[in-house]
């Protein structure tokens, strides 16, 4: 179970960074997120994961969704911030780099799935329910500039 001890910072902990992003699309009558299910899990989860050696922060955010739910044809729309807490395992303190995106590209098949089983596209408006608190609690506070992204076509 995830709960606040988590979020909780132990001394002498080895920091690891990670990128993700919030991809979002309209489907003509509603704002829809890609997202991906962790093997083994019911939950969703924003698609991230770990920097490269050398690799720009926003580049890997790219690749991880690009790996994770399959979406490639990304417009970044604004950085929203970092989410902190324990890694799976509980052996690393994680600092994730989050973008927002938004997309045209309709079909997505994950390329990595080794973690990852499938990706979807649900809708913003009610959130499922997410394995990481702190993930929905990022779509959450940054619900405007979500909307804001999404080019209404209809």
């Amino acid at each position: 179970m995830i709960d606040d001890s988590w979020y909780r910072r132990p001394k002498g902990l080895r920091e690891r960074h990670a990128a993700g992003g919030v991809v979002v699309r309209w489907d003509g009558h509603q704002i829809l997120l890609a997202l991906a299910r962790e093997r083994g899990h019911t939950d969703y989860v924003l698609p991230k994961g770990h920097i490269e050696a050398g690799e720009k922060i926003e580049c890997a955010a790219r690749r991880e969704i690009e790996e994770e739910v399959g979406v490639s044809k990304l417009q970044l729309v604004e950085k929203l911030g970092t989410k902190e807490r324990l890694d799976f395992h509980k052996k690393e303190w994680k600092i994730t780099h989050y973008f927002l995106y938004s997309t045209e590209q309709i079909d997505a098949v994950p390329t990595d799935t080794t973690h990852h089983e499938s990706m979807s596209w649900v809708p913003l408006d009610p959130l499922p329910v997410f394995f990481w608190p702190e993930q929905r609690a990022l779509i959450e506070e940054n619900a405007r500039q979500i909307r804001e992204a999404v080019d209404r076509k209809d």
